[in-house]
Protein backbone atom coordinates (compact mmCIF):
# COMPACT_ATOMS: atom_id res chain seq x y z
CA UNK A 1 0.00 0.00 0.00
CA UNK A 2 1.64 3.46 -0.91
CA UNK A 3 0.66 6.00 0.89
CA UNK A 4 2.23 9.85 -0.17
CA UNK A 5 2.84 12.32 2.22
CA UNK A 6 1.00 15.41 1.12
CA UNK A 7 -2.41 15.12 0.11
CA UNK A 8 -2.73 14.45 -3.68
CA UNK A 9 -6.00 16.46 -3.60
CA UNK A 10 -4.25 19.25 -2.31
CA UNK A 11 -1.64 19.41 -4.63
CA UNK A 12 -4.02 19.75 -7.24
CA UNK A 13 -6.65 22.05 -5.97
CA UNK A 14 -2.85 24.12 -5.17
CA UNK A 15 -1.94 24.09 -8.67
CA UNK A 16 -5.34 25.53 -9.93
CA UNK A 17 -6.60 22.44 -11.44
CA UNK A 18 -10.09 22.00 -11.43
CA UNK A 19 -10.87 19.09 -9.18
CA UNK A 20 -13.52 16.56 -8.85
CA UNK A 21 -14.61 14.09 -5.66
CA UNK A 22 -17.07 11.90 -5.31
CA UNK A 23 -18.54 9.88 -2.55
CA UNK A 24 -19.25 6.37 -1.65
CA UNK A 25 -20.85 4.97 1.66
CA UNK A 26 -19.43 2.26 3.80
CA UNK A 27 -21.61 -0.84 3.93
CA UNK A 28 -24.00 -1.72 6.90
CA UNK A 29 -21.66 -5.10 7.36
CA UNK A 30 -18.22 -6.11 7.46
CA UNK A 31 -17.93 -7.13 3.96
CA UNK A 32 -15.02 -5.20 2.36
CA UNK A 33 -16.04 -6.27 -1.12
CA UNK A 34 -18.91 -3.35 -1.19
CA UNK A 35 -16.48 -0.50 -1.02
CA UNK A 36 -14.30 -2.10 -2.97
CA UNK A 37 -16.27 -2.47 -5.66
CA UNK A 38 -17.99 1.26 -5.33
CA UNK A 39 -13.82 2.19 -5.67
CA UNK A 40 -13.04 0.58 -8.85
CA UNK A 41 -16.39 2.21 -10.37
CA UNK A 42 -14.51 5.95 -9.12
CA UNK A 43 -10.76 4.87 -9.73
CA UNK A 44 -9.08 6.89 -12.99
CA UNK A 45 -12.44 9.32 -12.63
CA UNK A 46 -12.19 11.31 -9.50
CA UNK A 47 -9.34 13.07 -7.59
CA UNK A 48 -10.48 12.06 -4.37
CA UNK A 49 -13.35 10.12 -2.84
CA UNK A 50 -15.23 11.07 0.58
CA UNK A 51 -15.95 8.05 2.68
CA UNK A 52 -18.64 8.88 4.59
CA UNK A 53 -19.32 8.57 8.46
CA UNK A 54 -22.15 6.43 9.82
CA UNK A 55 -24.25 8.72 7.28
CA UNK A 56 -28.19 9.43 8.71
CA UNK A 57 -26.97 8.13 12.12
CA UNK A 58 -27.20 3.86 10.29
CA UNK A 59 -24.46 2.14 12.01
CA UNK A 60 -21.53 0.93 9.31
CA UNK A 61 -18.78 -0.32 8.62
CA UNK A 62 -16.14 2.73 10.53
CA UNK A 63 -15.04 5.51 7.62
CA UNK A 64 -11.08 4.54 8.76
CA UNK A 65 -11.46 1.05 7.70
CA UNK A 66 -13.38 1.49 4.18
CA UNK A 67 -10.90 4.61 3.71
CA UNK A 68 -7.73 2.63 4.10
CA UNK A 69 -9.66 -0.75 1.98
CA UNK A 70 -10.35 2.41 -0.97
CA UNK A 71 -6.08 3.26 -0.61
CA UNK A 72 -5.10 -0.18 -1.04
CA UNK A 73 -7.06 -0.13 -4.73
CA UNK A 74 -4.81 3.66 -5.28
CA UNK A 75 -7.62 5.90 -4.70
CA UNK A 76 -7.32 8.93 -2.29
CA UNK A 77 -9.88 8.98 0.00
CA UNK A 78 -11.43 12.04 2.27
CA UNK A 79 -12.00 10.36 5.60
CA UNK A 80 -15.59 12.12 6.64
CA UNK A 81 -15.11 12.19 10.48
CA UNK A 82 -18.32 13.47 12.82
CA UNK A 83 -18.48 14.53 16.02
CA UNK A 84 -21.70 12.75 16.99
CA UNK A 85 -20.06 9.82 18.04
CA UNK A 86 -16.93 10.65 20.17
CA UNK A 87 -15.13 13.14 22.37
CA UNK A 88 -12.33 14.66 21.87
CA UNK A 89 -9.94 12.32 23.02
CA UNK A 90 -11.37 9.89 20.79
CA UNK A 91 -12.01 11.84 17.67
CA UNK A 92 -8.05 12.78 18.01
CA UNK A 93 -6.53 9.40 18.89
CA UNK A 94 -9.07 8.09 14.95
CA UNK A 95 -6.94 11.42 13.46
CA UNK A 96 -3.84 10.14 14.52
CA UNK A 97 -4.51 6.64 13.61
CA UNK A 98 -5.98 7.69 10.37
CA UNK A 99 -2.58 9.25 9.58
CA UNK A 100 -0.65 6.31 10.67
CA UNK A 101 -2.67 4.52 7.80
CA UNK A 102 -2.03 6.55 5.14
CA UNK A 103 -5.22 8.78 5.20
CA UNK A 104 -4.01 12.77 4.35
CA UNK A 105 -7.53 14.45 4.15
CA UNK A 106 -10.34 14.77 6.54
CA UNK A 107 -13.84 16.29 6.28
CA UNK A 108 -14.97 17.77 9.72
CA UNK A 109 -19.08 17.24 10.20
CA UNK A 110 -21.34 17.36 13.74
CA UNK A 111 -23.31 14.46 11.81
CA UNK A 112 -27.09 13.82 11.67
CA UNK A 113 -29.04 13.10 15.21
CA UNK A 114 -29.11 9.53 16.07
CA UNK A 115 -33.24 10.55 16.40
CA UNK A 116 -33.17 10.20 12.73
CA UNK A 117 -31.19 7.31 12.60
CA UNK A 118 -32.07 3.27 12.90
CA UNK A 119 -30.90 3.62 16.73
CA UNK A 120 -32.58 6.32 17.78
CA UNK A 121 -32.20 5.33 21.94
CA UNK A 122 -28.36 5.60 21.52
CA UNK A 123 -26.92 8.38 23.30
CA UNK A 124 -24.85 10.82 21.62
CA UNK A 125 -21.76 12.67 22.61
CA UNK A 126 -21.31 15.96 20.60
CA UNK A 127 -18.71 17.10 23.19
CA UNK A 128 -17.66 19.21 20.79
CA UNK A 129 -18.94 20.81 17.34
CA UNK A 130 -17.41 20.70 13.74
CA UNK A 131 -16.26 24.11 14.20
CA UNK A 132 -14.08 22.78 17.40
CA UNK A 133 -12.57 19.96 15.16
CA UNK A 134 -11.61 21.98 12.28
CA UNK A 135 -9.72 23.93 14.99
CA UNK A 136 -8.45 20.90 16.59
CA UNK A 137 -7.28 19.36 13.48
CA UNK A 138 -5.53 22.65 12.36
CA UNK A 139 -3.90 23.07 15.69
CA UNK A 140 -2.70 19.45 15.52
CA UNK A 141 -1.31 19.95 12.37
CA UNK A 142 0.31 23.20 12.37
CA UNK A 143 1.33 23.62 15.74
CA UNK A 144 2.56 20.01 16.53
CA UNK A 145 -0.09 19.52 19.75
CA UNK A 146 -3.04 17.87 20.97
CA UNK A 147 -6.07 19.88 22.53
CA UNK A 148 -4.15 19.96 25.76
CA UNK A 149 -1.30 21.24 24.85
CA UNK A 150 0.79 17.87 24.91
CA UNK A 151 3.56 18.17 21.39
CA UNK A 152 3.17 15.75 19.12
CA UNK A 153 6.21 13.30 17.95
CA UNK A 154 4.31 13.27 14.77
CA UNK A 155 1.55 15.27 14.57
CA UNK A 156 -1.35 14.61 11.64
CA UNK A 157 -0.35 16.66 8.94
CA UNK A 158 -4.28 16.66 7.06
CA UNK A 159 -5.65 18.34 4.30
CA UNK A 160 -8.42 20.08 6.53
CA UNK A 161 -12.53 20.21 4.87
CA UNK A 162 -15.75 21.10 6.07
CA UNK A 163 -19.28 20.84 4.47
CA UNK A 164 -21.26 24.26 3.48
CA UNK A 165 -25.07 24.98 2.73
CA UNK A 166 -25.83 27.70 0.45
CA UNK A 167 -29.43 26.94 0.84
CA UNK A 168 -30.23 27.53 4.30
CA UNK A 169 -32.02 29.80 6.31
CA UNK A 170 -31.04 32.86 7.17
CA UNK A 171 -29.24 33.36 3.76
CA UNK A 172 -26.87 36.33 5.26
CA UNK A 173 -25.57 33.38 8.41
CA UNK A 174 -24.65 31.36 5.47
CA UNK A 175 -21.59 33.45 4.87
CA UNK A 176 -21.01 34.28 8.49
CA UNK A 177 -20.90 30.62 9.01
CA UNK A 178 -18.22 29.93 5.72
CA UNK A 179 -15.98 32.74 7.41
CA UNK A 180 -15.95 31.01 10.49
CA UNK A 181 -15.65 27.96 9.20
CA UNK A 182 -12.27 29.08 7.09
CA UNK A 183 -11.17 30.75 10.14
CA UNK A 184 -11.30 27.65 12.05
CA UNK A 185 -8.86 25.66 10.02
CA UNK A 186 -11.10 24.60 6.65
CA UNK A 187 -8.43 24.67 3.38
CA UNK A 188 -11.44 23.40 1.18
CA UNK A 189 -15.45 23.28 1.29
CA UNK A 190 -17.41 20.99 -0.04
CA UNK A 191 -21.54 22.21 -0.78
CA UNK A 192 -24.75 20.90 -0.72
CA UNK A 193 -25.81 19.52 -4.05
CA UNK A 194 -26.94 22.03 -6.08
CA UNK A 195 -30.49 22.75 -8.02
CA UNK A 196 -31.12 26.44 -7.07
CA UNK A 197 -28.18 28.02 -9.23
CA UNK A 198 -29.50 31.52 -8.86
CA UNK A 199 -29.11 31.03 -4.99
CA UNK A 200 -25.51 29.38 -5.60
CA UNK A 201 -24.51 31.83 -7.31
CA UNK A 202 -25.58 34.96 -4.84
CA UNK A 203 -23.72 32.59 -2.22
CA UNK A 204 -20.65 32.79 -4.22
CA UNK A 205 -20.66 36.35 -4.96
CA UNK A 206 -20.78 37.17 -1.32
CA UNK A 207 -18.41 34.83 -0.58
CA UNK A 208 -15.96 36.33 -3.34
CA UNK A 209 -17.53 39.91 -2.09
CA UNK A 210 -15.88 38.85 1.21
CA UNK A 211 -12.62 37.57 -0.02
CA UNK A 212 -13.48 33.77 1.27
CA UNK A 213 -12.74 32.41 -1.95
CA UNK A 214 -8.76 33.96 -1.96
CA UNK A 215 -8.68 31.62 1.44
CA UNK A 216 -10.41 27.99 0.58
CA UNK A 217 -11.13 25.94 -2.07
CA UNK A 218 -14.93 26.02 -2.40
CA UNK A 219 -15.88 22.69 -4.67
CA UNK A 220 -19.39 22.40 -5.91
CA UNK A 221 -22.03 19.73 -5.10
CA UNK A 222 -23.79 17.99 -7.68
CA UNK A 223 -26.27 15.33 -7.52
CA UNK A 224 -27.84 13.48 -10.66
CA UNK A 225 -31.51 12.67 -10.16
CA UNK A 226 -32.92 9.31 -10.91
CA UNK A 227 -35.98 9.93 -11.02
CA UNK A 228 -39.68 12.88 -10.46
CA UNK A 229 -40.26 10.63 -7.02
CA UNK A 230 -35.97 11.52 -6.11
CA UNK A 231 -36.62 14.78 -6.74
CA UNK A 232 -39.84 15.33 -4.79
CA UNK A 233 -38.50 13.74 -1.85
CA UNK A 234 -35.20 15.58 -1.75
CA UNK A 235 -37.39 19.44 -2.01
CA UNK A 236 -40.14 17.73 0.93
CA UNK A 237 -38.21 15.48 3.39
CA UNK A 238 -34.31 15.86 2.90
CA UNK A 239 -33.69 19.12 5.30
CA UNK A 240 -31.50 21.99 4.37
CA UNK A 241 -32.33 20.87 -0.32
CA UNK A 242 -33.79 23.07 -2.60
CA UNK A 243 -34.82 21.51 -5.62
CA UNK A 244 -36.89 24.60 -7.52
CA UNK A 245 -40.16 23.48 -8.72
CA UNK A 246 -38.97 24.03 -12.29
CA UNK A 247 -36.32 21.02 -11.63
CA UNK A 248 -39.30 18.72 -10.39
CA UNK A 249 -41.70 20.03 -13.46
CA UNK A 250 -38.62 18.84 -16.23
CA UNK A 251 -38.52 15.30 -14.67
CA UNK A 252 -41.91 14.95 -14.49
CA UNK A 253 -42.11 16.20 -18.41
CA UNK A 254 -40.38 13.36 -19.34
CA UNK A 255 -41.43 9.58 -20.06
CA UNK A 256 -40.64 7.65 -16.33
CA UNK A 257 -37.88 5.01 -18.28
CA UNK A 258 -36.09 8.80 -19.60
CA UNK A 259 -36.06 10.23 -16.24
CA UNK A 260 -32.85 8.98 -15.28
CA UNK A 261 -31.70 10.15 -18.84
CA UNK A 262 -32.97 13.56 -18.02
CA UNK A 263 -31.26 13.55 -14.35
CA UNK A 264 -27.92 13.11 -15.42
CA UNK A 265 -28.19 15.63 -18.35
CA UNK A 266 -29.61 18.06 -15.47
CA UNK A 267 -26.32 17.60 -13.30
CA UNK A 268 -23.89 18.40 -16.80
CA UNK A 269 -25.53 21.63 -17.22
CA UNK A 270 -25.11 22.17 -13.64
CA UNK A 271 -21.92 20.87 -13.74
CA UNK A 272 -21.18 23.33 -16.77
CA UNK A 273 -22.31 26.28 -14.94
CA UNK A 274 -21.07 26.27 -12.28
CA UNK A 275 -17.29 25.73 -13.86
CA UNK A 276 -18.25 29.44 -14.97
CA UNK A 277 -18.57 30.57 -11.50
CA UNK A 278 -15.46 32.62 -10.01
CA UNK A 279 -14.00 30.98 -6.84
CA UNK A 280 -15.44 27.72 -7.51
CA UNK A 281 -12.62 25.16 -7.72
CA UNK A 282 -14.13 21.96 -8.32
CA UNK A 283 -16.92 19.76 -7.96
CA UNK A 284 -18.05 16.78 -5.32
CA UNK A 285 -20.41 14.44 -6.97
CA UNK A 286 -22.78 12.72 -4.70
CA UNK A 287 -23.75 9.59 -6.75
CA UNK A 288 -25.98 7.94 -3.97
CA UNK A 289 -25.61 4.72 -4.41
CA UNK A 290 -25.52 5.22 -8.26
CA UNK A 291 -21.37 5.37 -8.45
CA UNK A 292 -21.40 3.30 -11.99
CA UNK A 293 -22.47 7.21 -13.41
CA UNK A 294 -20.23 9.06 -12.29
CA UNK A 295 -17.54 8.35 -15.15
CA UNK A 296 -20.22 8.95 -17.16
CA UNK A 297 -20.84 12.07 -16.00
CA UNK A 298 -16.71 13.07 -15.69
CA UNK A 299 -16.13 12.05 -19.72
CA UNK A 300 -19.73 13.70 -20.12
CA UNK A 301 -18.23 17.03 -18.81
CA UNK A 302 -15.09 17.55 -20.34
CA UNK A 303 -13.08 16.32 -17.37
CA UNK A 304 -11.29 13.57 -17.99
CA UNK A 305 -8.89 12.51 -18.20
CA UNK A 306 -7.86 13.48 -14.19
CA UNK A 307 -4.21 14.41 -13.39
CA UNK A 308 -1.54 11.63 -12.36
Amino acid sequence: MKTQAVSNLQKILSQGTFAVTSECGPPRGADATVIRKKGELLKGYVDAVNVTDNQTAIVRMSSIAACVHLLQLGLEPVMQMVTRDRNRIALQSDLMGAYSLGLRNVLCLTGDHQTFGSQPDALNVFDIDSMNLLHAVKTMRDSGSDMSGFELKEPPRMFIGAAANPFADPFDFRIIRLAKKIDAGADFIQTQCIYNLDRFRQWMQRAQDEGLTERVHILAGVTPLKSAGMAKFMARRVAGMDVPDAVIKRMEGVAKEKAAEEGLQICLETIAQVRDLPGVHGIHIMAIEWEEKVSELVRQAGLWPRPE
